[in-house]
Parts: C-alpha cells; sequence; structure tokens
C-alpha cells in the first residue's frame, strides 16, 4: 500500500514502480518500508473473508492462503528486523517522513490479521490448542503495536513532521485503523476466557478500541476529502490509497457484528440485545456509504488508470479494505436475515480476489526482478 520517501512541500511522494532500477546487492532491505505489511494484511483477509461468505469456499482453499499469509509474515517480520539492524539511519528516517510513518500501522494489523486467520483456519493444520496460542500471542502484541501506533503517529505528525499544505491522504488513517481491527478480532478470543469478568473486559475493552478508532477516523477524513476537493485527484500512484477509506468502515461493520455475536455469553440479555440492535443500526448506513466511497474511489482509479497509472505497491489497497467489506456485508447478512448483503459479501469477495491475485503477482515479479526494493526515483 505504499509510499516510502521523504515529503517535500508542495511535491508528492515518490513511490516505486517496477519499472525501477534493481536495488544493488547487499543493500536490498535499505529501502523497504513497514508498507510491505499492507501484503500480509490483504492476503489473511482473503482467507477469513472466504469463509465468512453465505456459502464459505472450500476449506483447503482458505487454509492454503492463510499458510500462504503465516508464511509472508515471517518473512516480512525478518526482513524488517534486517532493516533495523543494519539501515537505523533509514528506519529513523522513515519514522520522521510524513508519508511513510503512518504505516506502522500496517504491522499491528498485519499481526492482528495473520493472528485471526490462524484461530479461525489455521487450527486444521496446526490444532486448536496451538492456535489459540498463536492468536492470543499476535492478537496482544498487535492490540499493543496498534495502540502505540495510534498515540505516537498523530503525536510524530504534531510535533516533528513537516507537513506542507494539501497534502493529506489516506495512508494517515492507517494507525488508527489498528484497534478497530482489533476490535473486529478481540471477539474471537471471548468464548476462550473464563466466564464473568474476562469475557466482560474483553467485549467492552473491544468496543471501547472501536470507540477510539471510529472518533479518530471522523477527524481525519474531513482532512482526506478537503484536500481532493480542494487540490484535486491524488497523484496516479497514490490514487489506489483511496480504498484505504472502506477499511475503518467495513472493519468497524465486522466489529459490531463479531461483538454482537458474543455478547450473549459476556453480558447480561439485556446489553447482549443492544449490541445485536446496534450491529443493524450502525452497520446498515455505513455499508451504505461505503459503497458511495467505494463507487467514487472506482472512479478516480480508473481514471488515472486511463492517464497511465503503473503498478506500485499501493495497489495492496485493493484487498484488505475491500476484505472488510466483505466480512461487514457477510455480518450484516446474518443479522439482518436480508439475502442482498450476503450477495453482496459474495460480489465484494470476487473482486478482492482478484485484486489480490493481480496485486500478488505483480508483487513477486518486482521481487525477483529487484525493482521494488530499489532506492525510490
Amino acid at each position: 500500500m505504499a509510499t516510502y520517501t521523504q515529503q517535500r512541500p508542495h511535491t508528492a511522494p515518490t513511490v516505486p514502480s517496477v519499472k525501477a532500477a534493481p536495488a544493488a546487492p547487499g543493500r536490498s532491505l535499505r529501502h523497504l518500508g513497514p508498507n510491505w505489511y499492507a501484503a500480509v494484511m490483504g492476503t489473511a483477509i482473503v482467507a477469513t473473508a472466504g469463509t465468512a461468505l453465505p456459502t464459505p469456499v472450500p476449506r483447503p482453499a482458505a487454509v492454503a492462503v492463510w499458510a500462504l499469509s503465516a508464511l509472508a509474515l515471517a518473512a516480512v517480520l525478518t526482513a524488517r528486523a534486517g532493516h533495523w539492524l543494519h539501515h537505523r539511519d533509514q528506519a529513523r528516517a522513515h519514522l520522521l517522513d510524513p508519508a511513510v510513518a503512518p504505516f506502522y500501522g500496517c504491522l499491528a494489523m498485519a499481526l492482528l490479521a495473520v493472528g485471526g486467520g490462524t484461530l479461525v483456519v489455521g487450527q486444521d493444520v496446526i490444532g486448536a490448542r496451538a492456535a489459540l496460542a498463536v492468536d492470543a500471542v499476535l492478537f496482544t502484541s498487535g492490540t499493543l503495536i496498534g495502540l502505540l501506533a495510534a498515540a505516537a503517529i498523530p503525536y510524530l505528525m504534531v510535533t516533528r513532521h513537516r507537513i506542507a499544505p494539501g497534502t493529506a491522504t489516506p495512508v494517515w488513517l492507517l494507525p488508527v485503523v489498528a484497534p478497530m481491527v482489533s476490535a473486529a478480532q478481540g471477539p474471537l478470543l471471548v468464548p476462550h476466557l473464563p466466564a464473568g469478568q474476562w469475557r466482560e473486559a474483553m467485549l467492552l475493552g473491544s468496543y471501547a478500541m472501536f470507540g477510539l478508532s471510529l472518533l479518530a477516523t471522523l477527524l481525519m477524513l474531513p482532512l482526506v476529502f478537503g484536500r481532493l476537493v480542494q487540490h484535486g485527484p491524488l497523484p496516479l500512484a497514490l490514487t489506489p490509497t483511496l480504498f484505504l477509506v472502506l477499511g475503518p468502515l467495513g472493519q468497524s461493520m465486522t466489529a459490531v457484528n463479531a461483538l454482537a455475536n458474543v455478547a450473549p455469553g459476556a453480558v447480561g440479555p439485556a446489553y447482549a440485545a443492544a449490541f445485536g440492535a446496534f450491529a443493524v443500526v450502525y452497520g446498515v448506513p455505513v455499508m451504505g456509504f461505503a459503497l458511495l466511497w467505494l463507487v467514487f474511489a472506482g472512479a478516480l482509479v480508473v481514471r488515472a488508470w486511463r492517464q497511465g497509472m503503473r503498478f506500485t505497491m499501493t495497489w495492496w489497497g485493493f484487498t484488505f479494505p475491500v476484505g472488510t467489506c466483505v466480512t461487514g456485508a457477510a455480518g450484516l447478512a446474518r443479522h439482518t436475515g436480508l439475502d442482498a448483503y450476503g450477495w453482496l459479501a459474495v460480489a465484494l469477495f470476487g473482486f478482492l480476489v482478484a485484486a489480490w491475485a493481480v496485486a500478488g503477482c505483480h508483487t513477486l515479479r518486482g521481487l525477483v526482478s529487484g525493482a521494488l526494493l530499489a532506492a525510490p526515483r
């Protein structure tokens, strides 16, 4: 999903394409930024979204995609550790770059997405007990990192980053969306906790992260839309990041539906019924806005394509955000009983799989050629 160069006043961040010159031997990790976690997120969501459909995808296919996401997570974590070990100057520069720092939210979301996928489908491979242990570790670490990013990145934006007027992009949403992913993944662990205080704490803690992320998103969105209205479309390479707006919308719908599912075992009947009603009252209008934004962003992407937009890592923005809308629509189908939401989930899943396949193929091609690890031009 990604830009990763120093942003300068009145200039758009540069995004390397697969046409860039290959990285020099021995320095291939220097320009590997936190945006690479987006590929992990985009792969993991294919597995979990496929199992959420009214008619789930074949289980072996979901397990295979989950296994690929787990391997991708291990590979990117190792590569990023090497980046911090051997290129600390560049790593610090990334934190101080307003175009790159928000992608640290992707680390948290990658951990959470793979952890949730492990509990949902990975248990077929490693067993239920091991899957629960893995998810508990990844959920805890992902939530802590996500909360840190949600606080630290906006703090850096205010105190250290030098942000020129008219440079707001949907990338700014990434740190504040991470707690919403925790809110959507927390319900998976509720049934495995002791009844009483533990379950209630997880349920209400997830709702607190839902509120934290939702209100922070509502602060950011006007800045993004205002930039589009006042300064025109984003640069071609950044246009796919418009799909990132779907992330907090779809993930929030997924969260309220998942929390409503487990509420009866965690709180009293009155509150459980209220949570179930809220899932529909909140989810239906938000889905309407998500579809509006999908059409709006899609039209701008088509415009950018016709003007010569080529592949960059920003294309991973077509995957995870759309996947959250799949799980959100599937949740609404279960809570409303309306078949239309089920068909919507299937249609969005078809788009998700196509986008994932295209982004994955181009990424592999760029890795083999070395272009995606080259210094941005």
